[in-house]
């Protein structure tokens, strides 16, 4: 066992070369020339000389003495704000000599142009190709000199982009309608405009040696546990892979345990959801490229918990939590429960119900287990269906095809009566679940224990359940366990876990997520007395 350990163990690692994304054409550490030519050339020659590039040479001064070239990506930078703010500044808002004598006699001429000609905000120093070529890819601008070796990247990325629309996912009935959207910078601001506050920090950084994808961790510095944002900042860096092209690829490198059918990392496409993880003391993950923003630590009972809970009363958005629970418990046991009790425990039913239930399986040829099974399983192949169709015909499909084959089915004597009503109930009630990636947690589970009340009846369950409790007590997501505040028990949590107590009472923040700056209201309970 120990030779077969070490040998997956061994293939399991990455091999040396795969640090860097190498190749005949790397340009890793190679400095720009002070030709421009040349660097012109290095780069047609890096990027293939694809078409979507663009490369302007021009001349500055009025004598046209200094020989300059304008690099950017067609499709990734505003074309109208580089002819504004640098083409039109360069060639021709600068007239006389006086440029080319200060910059002949200055120590640094580069940074004459960048504090007193070109007039623009974000201008960085280039002095390699690497650099280059990621700025250049980034939508940024590239400005290079004759006889320099060095250039500007000048901030005019100016792609389409889909704008703040509704979220598509997380709809609300009262709260505010706008989403993410898949441009960083956008998903950024809108944060920002939730939170107007300094300690607001915001750390980039690129991942991927292929995709270099723009990757954005957010805090509220000294709300924050400084050691989940180390924790944070470490398992990020560790991630050494080709690209990343959605959020999810995130979640699955950073999460604290892969062998579990339970999120351990929190998603929205809406911004007011980000905004108060954050000023409880959570880390936002912002990945370009997707709408959806990941949230850690992440606990079981904020996958049941929805944004409008706190826009509505706190009767109101309590009922709505508990009927969410309830569902859960639905959606997990309803059919394993049904399977058990008429495969084994029939002294439980009710001797009308046990009599009606036993006049509709009379014919049904298949045991309760294999009935659940078929269902189920037709379930989830229309569900799959009507997500992945177009969405005019999808939802038809979804319900037309339940109803017909589930009426064809009971008729045909395949399936009884009662097993459509549990299964269907059992449906309704994991749409219900706030978040998907915890609706398909209880749609793997519920199969597990519907094959447990097969073999065992009641006892199986039990056993099924005693495990799956034992499970969610053993995760921990970023250090924090994933069943607080039930275990280990907090009661200054239970505020806001299974019920909500209203806004005045929830002045302190969870417990095990922001260890400082815990009150977040002072003195709510001495206002609420004032008259």
């Amino acid at each position: 066992m120990g030779f077969i350990k070490r040998t997956i163990q061994n293939m399991l690692k990455r091999p040396p070369s795969s640090g860097k994304h190498q190749d005949e054409g790397s340009v890793e550490e190679e400095p720009l020339k002070c030709s421009l030519q040349e660097n012109i050339q290095r780069v047609k020659e890096t990027l293939g000389n694809s078409g979507d590039i663009i490369i302007r040479e021009i001349r500055i001064g009025q004598d046209e003495r200094l020989k300059a070239a304008i690099l950017y990506t067609d499709g990734l930078s505003n074309k109208n704000a580089i002819h504004d703010f640098i083409m039109e500044t360069l060639m021709l808002n600068v007239q006389g000599t006086d440029l080319v004598q200060k910059m002949s006699s200055a120590s640094h001429p580069l940074a004459l142009l960048k504090e007193s000609i070109l007039a623009v905000g974000d201008i960085q120093d280039v002095f390699d190709f690497e650099t280059l070529l990621d700025w250049l890819l980034s939508g940024r601008t590239i400005f290079l000199l004759d006889g320099y070796a060095q250039g500007f990247s000048i901030g005019m990325s100016g792609w389409e982009d889909r704008g703040v629309t509704e979220p598509s996912t997380q709809t609300v009935i009262r709260g505010p309608k706008e989403g993410f959207s898949e441009s960083l910078r956008t998903n950024t601001a809108l944060i920002r405009r939730k939170i107007k506050d300094p300690h607001l920090w915001l750390e980039s950084r690129k991942i991927g040696r292929v995709t270099k994808t723009d990757v954005a961790i957010m805090y509220i510095k000294g709300i924050a546990n400084d050691k989940v944002i180390e924790e944070v900042r470490i398992r990020l860096e560790r991630i050494d892979i080709d690209g990343i092209l959605e959020s999810g690829n995130i979640e699955e490198l950073i999460q604290d345990e892969t062998y579990t059918p339970f999120p351990t990392v929190f998603n929205s496409e809406r911004p007011d959801v980000i905004a108060a993880g954050l000023l409880e003391g959570r880390i936002a993950i912002l990945i370009d490229g997707t709408p959806f923003v990941l949230l850690v630590p992440a606990l079981f009972t904020q996958f049941y918990q929805s944004a409008e809970d706190y826009y509505q009363r706190a009767d109101i958005g309590t009922l709505l939590r508990l009927l969410r629970f309830l569902c859960f418990f639905l959606a997990l046991i309803a059919p394993s429960l049904y399977v058990a009790i008429v495969t084994f425990h029939q002294e439980m039913i009710p001797t009308p119900l046990l009599i009606s239930l036993a006049a509709q399986r009379e014919g049904v040829p298949f045991p309760a287990f294999v009935e659940a099974l078929i269902m189920e399983i037709t379930f989830e192949i229309l569900r799959e269906a009507g997500v992945r169709m177009p969405r005019a015909v999808g939802q038809a499909v979804s319900i037309v095809g339940a109803l017909v084959i589930g009426q064809a089915a009971v008729e045909a004597g395949f399936i009884a009566p009662a097993m459509v009503i549990v299964v269907s109930i059992t449906a309704i009630a994991s749409f219900v679940v706030p978040s998907f990636n915890m609706s398909i947690s209880i749609r793997i589970l519920r199969f597990g224990l519907m094959g447990l009340a097969a073999s065992f009846g009641l006892f199986g369950i039990t056993v099924g359940l005693i495990a799956l409790v034992l499970h969610l007590s053993s995760l921990r997501s970023f250090g924090v366990p994933y069943m607080s505040p039930f275990a280990p028990l907090i009661v200054a949590d239970q505020k806001d876990s299974i019920i909500r107590v209203p806004q005045w009472a929830m002045f302190t923040r969870p417990r095990l997520i922001s260890q400082k700056n815990v009150v977040r209201e002072r003195e709510g309970r001495e206002r609420r007395k004032k008259p």
